[in-house]
């Protein structure tokens, strides 16, 4: 399986630019999640994938193939250095049992104050250790391993083998 990126019709670097019309973005390299995590700012927005939930939730695991959480915690550092109010877009919510309708949008000034995993004054060594563990308790995503091999392929499913079918595959080890 090719993780270089070779299925992708371009990789950007970080700090790189693009226009969408008459959008300026700008990348950043965010990865902690995985390794191929990226927040996209456009003006006063920036879309940041699964690095950062909303502040009741925290942030994102980093047990994924590649995933690690201190650089997860250096990457959030990155988004938390833009202008405190710049509109952080986020890729899914998992709202409290009670309390608040599902939400796709915080500052950066509301995650620095409230965020409960990398608020004002968590060290990266708190982060690590909180997030190691936590990550320990969870389940593995029922989907995971063929989304894997999918989406390293940009989309595309695996080549056929000999035989003419194409197979999702699952390690008997794993389990």
């Amino acid at each position: 399986m090719d993780t270089e990126g070779a299925d992708f019709d371009h990789l950007f670097d970080d700090d790189e630019r693009f226009r969408i019309g008459r959008l300026d973005v700008r990348v950043m390299h965010t990865p902690g999640h995985t390794p191929a995590c990226l927040t996209y700012v456009i003006g006063n927005d920036a879309f940041v994938g699964d690095t950062l939930f909303m502040p009741d939730y925290g942030t994102a695991r980093c047990d994924f193939p590649g995933g690690d959480a201190a650089t997860l915690y250096r990457s959030i550092q990155k988004v938390l250095a833009l202008a405190p109010d710049t509109r952080l877009h986020l890729c899914h919510d998992y709202p409290p049992a009670e309390g608040r309708e599902p939400a796709w949008v915080a500052t950066v000034a509301e995650q620095r104050a409230k965020n409960i995993h990398v608020h004002e004054g968590v060290t990266q060594a708190a982060f690590v250790s909180m997030r190691t563990a936590r990550d320990k308790t969870l389940a593995m995503p029922t989907l995971i391993l063929p989304a894997i091999q999918v989406n390293v392929r940009a989309g595309k499913l695996p080549p056929p083998e000999d035989n003419g079918v194409r197979y999702l595959k699952l390690p008997i080890n794993l389990f």
